[in-house]
């Protein structure tokens, strides 16, 4: 039988748990913002357009941090555009998904929406058509008390107080030749590091983060990085990550093993900011920001210049199976075991584009299959990521080589005993037995074995007929003897144990 062994100690931390991690992300792209969070006269809409039943499942998937308002979309964006009288905001096209954008919806209802969402909002600024100066503008309106034109024009349009967005991106994708203003990593570096320095001036107190490489196969990964990071490192403090996973042609083994993938991708960007800090001899340890990931079929999507002009088109509204949601925890997985480094991450998007919240018109909105394992870890990997080496037999893929079948991530928090430990079976055929050594912990019981995968039909989906047709489901049989955890993992599935204190 498949074994797969662990020892835990909740002496050997990797770092706390940043509730960051469980951000996501609202771009103005397809149904994400109009008919997606905000419809106006929709059964389920609040007097100001959004859409309550999105607010209620964005809170139940326990989002930290929304990244607004791109994406792509950034890059072509005048903020302006979005604020003041909404019968008086213009009409623009939308160069990066080819749609028309009717402003309705800014910076001021966004950050009223992010309120009631009770999330922190990450604001991206636009310099692929702008530059130093309309980042300073952005900022000055957005965070200075008053007694400027731009603070005081803020309290015109209805906002008297600041709403001191802490979090900003310098840009978007900058690497990229599909996005609008696409830079070198030369130029790029240098307009980055004088916005940063510029913004530090307009509020010191903000945080910031320089684009990385838009993925791991761009061909200047790496290279990418070092340059940017050679002008920026000193005024910033994140650099970013994105990547999207999808099972390519019948491959399924190198898609279960998505996240050494994405443990790869962070080791590189890691070891590149390392090596600038290094060549600084610099104190400083740059953290990461993973401020898009998901699952996207992107093979299938035809590619914006194919695209109609269309107000709010259907884009990118991807259906997730049970499979997706197993491979899609074992993300999450690979972003808490680098907790060390990693401090921001953001699933993109929220709803309706390759979101885990699905919303129609005058219809409720439903949860995802993937919606589960992120609410299941936000809500329950806390205090600290223990350090796991887990013993189990590899296998192996095209893509990513030897991967382990048995995944283990586990989270420890003092102060209330719990411990959560997650595990994902990656063999297509066969149970594995977990066995996990707990000397360190006292006596503990187990609370609850939920798992994603195993007997449930891999190609389920969540649809608006049947909205909870997929959900976790309770497992017997895992059991503690002489302070040792047994369970048994069923084939392709994600799973999380929790225990706490048997005292307590």
């Amino acid at each position: 039988m498949l074994t797969a062994h662990a020892t835990l100690d909740p002496a050997f931390r990797v770092a706390p748990v940043d509730r960051r991690l469980f951000g996501s992300f609202v771009e103005h792209m397809g149904r994400c913002v109009y008919g997606g969070i905000h419809e106006p006269g929709h059964p389920e809409s609040d007097a100001d357009g959004n859409r309550l039943d999105v607010l209620e499942l964005t809170r139940d998937l326990g989002i930290s941090v929304i990244r607004y308002p791109g994406g792509n979309f950034v890059s072509g964006y005048r903020w302006e555009d979005g604020v003041g009288p909404v019968s008086e905001r213009p009409r623009r096209q939308d160069l990066a998904w080819r749609s028309i954008e009717t402003n309705e919806f800014g910076l001021n209802e966004f950050m009223a929406w992010a309120k009631l969402a009770n999330v922190e909002p990450m604001m991206a600024v636009n310099l692929g058509t702008r530059g130093i100066q309309e980042a300073c503008d952005l900022l000055e309106y957005a965070n200075h008390p008053g007694g400027t034109y731009l603070s005081d024009l803020r309290r015109k349009h209805g906002v008297e107080e600041p709403h001191a967005i802490k979090l900003w991106c310098l840009g978007n994708e900058m690497d990229g030749p599909w996005q609008t203003g696409h830079k070198t990593a030369e130029e790029y570096g240098r307009l980055a590091a004088e916005t940063a320095k510029a913004m530090r001036q307009v509020d010191s107190g903000i945080e910031l983060v320089a684009c990385g490489s838009s993925n791991a196969l761009m061909p200047t990964f790496g290279s990418w990085e070092s340059t940017v990071l050679e002008h920026t490192f000193d005024y910033v403090d994140y650099i970013s990550l994105h990547a999207y996973y999808e099972q390519h042609g019948q491959d399924r083994a190198s898609f279960l093993a998505a996240a050494a993938g994405m443990d790869r991708f962070i080791d590189g960007v890691v070891a590149t900011a390392d090596h600038v800090s290094a060549k600084k001899k610099s104190r400083k340890k740059l953290n990461l920001s993973f401020d898009e990931w998901n699952l996207w079929q992107e093979s299938r999507f035809a590619g914006h210049t194919n695209l109609d002009w269309e107000q709010a088109p259907r884009l990118i509204e991807d259906t997730y199976t049970v499979q997706d949601a197993v491979v899609f925890g074992s993300l999450l997985m690979s972003l808490l075991r680098h907790a060390d480094r990693v401090a921001i991450a953001c699933l993109a998007q929220l709803v309706n584009v390759i979101g885990p919240i699905r919303a129609e018109p005058d219809r409720p909105a439903w949860a995802q299959t993937i919606f589960h394992p992120f609410a299941l870890t936000a809500r329950h990997a806390v205090g600290d990521v223990l350090r796991v080496e887990t013993a189990t037999d590899l296998y192996d893929t095209a893509e990513h080589g030897d991967v382990p079948l048995v995944d283990v991530v586990a989270t420890h928090d003092r102060e209330s005993g719990q411990l959560t430990v997650f595990a994902m079976n990656r063999h297509t055929e066969d149970r594995a037995r977990l066995e996990i050594d707990l000397r360190a912990f006292g006596d503990l019981v187990v609370t609850e074995h939920l798992h994603l995968g195993g007997e449930q039909d891999l190609d389920a989906v969540n649809s608006i007929e049947t909205p909870q047709a997929v959900a976790p489901i309770s497992v017997e049989g895992a059991s503690i003897e002489g302070r040792r955890l047994t369970a048994s993992l069923p084939p392709v599935s994600w799973n999380m144990i929790r225990f706490v204190p048997a005292n307590r």
